[in-house]
């Protein structure tokens, strides 16, 4: 489950497949995917803060493609806390 998330995540990010609204769209996205999957709260709290979203988005974001495996990993190990 965390890795397709975190592909989802990174893949709607970098590939920008709309003309606007990459980052916000791929973030929904992303948590309605933990939501369907009933893996966005652990224990009645979500598993990733709104503040870590928006960080991780950015991140993403600014990343150099080839640290690809980085990122994705990075948002597998933060979807296991």
């Amino acid at each position: 489950m965390e890795e397709k998330a975190a592909n989802l995540l990174y893949f709607m990010i970098k590939d920008h497949p709309y003309a606007d609204g990459c980052k916000r769209i791929a973030a929904s996205l992303f948590l309605e995917f933990l939501n369907k999957n009933n893996f966005l709260y652990k224990d009645g709290t979500k598993r990733i803060s709104d503040g870590a979203m928006v960080a991780i988005t950015l991140m993403i974001a600014e990343s150099n493609p080839s640290e690809k495996d980085i990122m994705v990993n990075l948002v597998m190990n933060l979807l296991t806390i």
